[in-house]
Order: C-alpha cells, then sequence, then structure tokens
C-alpha cells in the first residue's frame, strides 16, 4: 500500500490558484466517489479549506498515486495539474505521515496553534467516512492525528497566547480584573475591529454592552448585536462611568476622551479600576490619560507588541510541538512496520509449525505409542529446535520491515518460503 497527500497551502499558492482547486461543500460527496472508485485506490479523503486544499489517498501496490490524483485533479478542476504543478506539494510514505501530524497540530497553519484547522480536518474525515471512502490504514492514520494534535495541545503552550490584537486585548482585560464576569462594556465608534474585540469579551462573560457612534443609526445597529443599548454620542462620558471596559475606534480627527474627562469619570466611579482600550488611528484617547491611577490605557502599537511577544511565545512551544510531532512519527512508523511484516511471520511460524507436526506423527506412527513424559520432551525438543531455525529469518525481517528495500525483502522471503499472500 503507498500513501500520498498532495496540495496546495496558503505557504505554496495564492488566493486564486487555491480557489481554482477548492472543492465546495455541496460537490464534495461526488469528488470522493470519484476518487475511490478510481482503480487503486483504497481509501481517499479531501480537506478543502481557505487556505488549503488537500487529497490523500492509499493506494494499492502496482498502481501510481501521482498519476491518478493527477488524472482526478486535471479532470474535477478547471485548472490541471500541468498549471499549477509550481504551487503543489507531494508527501508519500513517512513524509506523509508526518506532514498530516504536523497540520492537524496546526504547525504548518497561517497562525501557529490556531484551533481551527483540527475541526476541519475531523470534518473532512466525517465526510470521507460517510461516503465509504475511509476504513483501513488511511482511517487509523488520521485518528492517530487527532490524538497527537491533543497532545500538542495539552502538553505545549502553542495555542494559549492570543495572537490577534481584538484578543490580546482580552488577555489583558483578563490580568486586570481576573474574571471578567458580568464586566460592562461600552464601545465608541463601531468599528468592525471593536465589534470584534467586544464579542471576545462577551464569551469571556462580559454582560452589558453599551454603544455609542457619531452616527446614532449606527450605534443602534450594533447594539443589536450584542443584545446591548445605544447612547447618544453627546452623552457619552455621562455614561462612561458605568463601564468597566472602553473599546475606543471611533474615525474622529482629535481626541474623544481627555485626561479631564477621564478625571471626573473615576471619581464618578469611586477608583474603580478601568480598562481602556484605544484602538483606533488617529489615537481617541490622550496618552496622558494613562497617569491617573487605576486607569489602564492600551492604544494599538501596545496591543501589537503583546501579539509581538505571544507570538514569539508560540515560537518556542512550536519546536517543543515539532519535537512531540517527530516522537509521535517514530511511533506510528515502528506500528506500521510491526503490522507490515506481522502476516508474514505468523505465516512462517504457521508453515514450520505444520513441519514440525507432520514430522512428528510420522515418529508416532513408526515408534509409537509414546509415554506422556516422552511426548512431553519429543514437544519441547521439536519446538526449541523450531524456533532456534526461525529466530534469525524473522529477526531479519523485522530489521528490514523499516527500509527502503523492506517490501522487496519480504517478498523475496515469502517466495523463498513459500508463503501464500
Amino acid at each position: 500500500m503507498k500513501l500520498l497527500i498532495t496540495g496546495v497551502s496558503h505557504k505554496t499558492a495564492p488566493v486564486e490558484v487555491r480557489e481554482g482547486l477548492a472543492f465546495p461543500e455541496h460537490a464534495l460527496s461526488a469528488a470522493l466517489a470519484d476518487l475511490k472508485a478510481r482503480d487503486g485506490v483504497e481509501e481517499a479523503v479531501i480537506l478543502s479549506t481557505c487556505n488549503r486544499v488537500e487529497v490523500a489517498v492509499m493506494v494499492e501496490d502496482g498502481y501510481d498515486p501521482r498519476r491518478i490524483v493527477d488524472g482526478f485533479l486535471e479532470e474535477r478542476r478547471a485548472a490541471g495539474p500541468g498549471g499549477i504543478e509550481a504551487y503543489m506539494y507531494r508527501h508519500e510514505g513517512r513524509d506523509a505521515i508526518h506532514h498530516l501530524f504536523r497540520v492537524a497540530a496546526s504547525l504548518d497553519s497561517m497562525v501557529v496553534g490556531e484551533p481551527q484547522i483540527l475541526g476541519q480536518i475531523k470534518a473532512a474525515y466525517a465526510a470521507a467516512r460517510a461516503g465509504g471512502a475511509l476504513s483501513g490504514a488511511l482511517d487509523g492514520l488520521l485518528t492517530r492525528a487527532f490524538a497527537v494534535a491533543k497532545r500538542v495541545r495539552s502538553e505545549t503552550g502553542i495555542g494559549q497566547m492570543a495572537v490577534s490584537v481584538s484578543y490580546a486585548a482580552v488577555e489583558l482585560a483578563r490580568k486586570i480584573f481576573g474574571s471578567l464576569a458580568h464586566r460592562t462594556i461600552m464601545i465608541a465608534g463601531a468599528g468592525k475591529m471593536s465589534e470584534l474585540a467586544a464579542r471576545h469579551l462577551r464569551r469571556s462573560g462580559a454582560s452589558d454592552v453599551f454603544v455609542t457612534n457619531r452616527t446614532h443609526g449606527r450605534a443602534v445597529e450594533m447594539a443589536k448585536l450584542f443584545q446591548g443599548t445605544a447612547v447618544d454620542y453627546g452623552q457619552f462620558t455621562a455614561v462612561l462611568p458605568k463601564a468597566d471596559i472602553l473599546i475606543a475606534s471611533s474615525g474622529a480627527p482629535h481626541y474623544i476622551l481627555r485626561k479631564d474627562d477621564m478625571l471626573r469619570v473615576i471619581a464618578a466611579r469611586r477608583n474603580k479600576p478601568m480598562f481602556l482600550i484605544d484602538i483606533a488611528v488617529p489615537r481617541n484617547i490622550d496618552p496622558a490619560v494613562n497617569e491617573i491611577d487605576n486607569v489602564f490605557l492600551y492604544d494599538i502599537d501596545d496591543l501589537q507588541e503583546v501579539v509581538n511577544a505571544n507570538l514569539r511565545e508560540r515560537g518556542k512551544e512550536a519546536e517543543r510541538a515539532e519535537a512531540l510531532v517527530a516522537e509521535e512519527v517514530d511511533r506510528t512508523m515502528a506500528r506500521l512496520k510491526a503490522a507490515e511484516v506481522t502476516p508474514t511471520i505468523v505465516g512462517l511460524q504457521e508453515q514450520l509449525e505444520q513441519i514440525r507436526a507432520g514430522e512428528m506423527d510420522k515418529v508416532r506412527r513408526r515408534y509409537g505409542p509414546f509415554t506422556p513424559r516422552q511426548e512431553e520432551a519429543l514437544e519441547s525438543l521439536t519446538r526449541g529446535i523450531v524456533n532456534k531455525i526461525a529466530h534469525g529469518p524473522i529477526s531479519e525481517l523485522r530489521n528490514h520491515a523499516g527500509r527502503p528495500d523492506g517490501a522487496h525483502v519480504i517478498a523475496a522471503f515469502r517466495k523463498a518460503f513459500h508463503l501464500q499472500d
């Protein structure tokens, strides 16, 4: 059996190439059925996301997996392999397993450590199972990939640090307040980044949301997204003392919150801590506000520094994750080697046992019957001889199973001992 993974990703191909190869969800089952029906294909799975398209096949010996996959892609996609060869990668055997484990563990993602790719692979696996395209070795490898990804996330910190500006704000808020449960958010300005930051904060436990904007209709529109309350722009500073967290992303060309304003706000809050996130360019909040006790102001550059620091930490964790993946690949290869050679070993042992048992029957007919003690001695003697004869060949089989010439050695061994396939 031969394993091949063929694909393109954000690292090898521009978006227009990935789009040309992508498999829409509604067309996936038909594509899988087509691929599985091709001569030599035992198992198949197709992973199609915005950042990568990969086709994995397990093919019978004697068939060329590259020719099969190239023919499939050429027939199914608008752009055949001839036009995209420069963008494609191919991994076979051990390299394919290593690639599969790295992708599942999010070590090959655009943002290392992101969790979405594992869910996407599981969805591709479910689709292939439902279509009858997975049932053997490739099924087992995908299942193993899920376990490897779980181990990477549990034994390293690869997915624990924020690597987006909006989520970095959530991390900082947790450091200031401990828990975000029942905290109140004020959004000043209805930009996409402020909406994203507010969504992260809500998912982390923040409860009430106020939204203000120079265009009141836009404030009302965004407030509905959070089941929140729209605040008239002129009432912004009057309502601000109710908020624990302010996200400012207004397009105003001047500060909408100055130090004097903030002094009145913090006094009205009786010095309870307040977290200000200024993600506007130009900035919305006077930097002098940061001089006030219990006021914590971070602008877009501060948040980006947090992201950069986290990316560096993720890089260190990724090195640990790579070592875990390499270890898991070695374990998987050892299992596969054992599985590959086991039928031959069992066949040899069965054949030798048949010969031994046959010769014992001849001895019994000629010299028997034997006493129980004589039977026991003869059984022990003949089994010992057979085991000693078999030990050398079996050891050599196991040693060669993992080498490039392993398949040829196993085939020659089976031929020499007249073992049936």
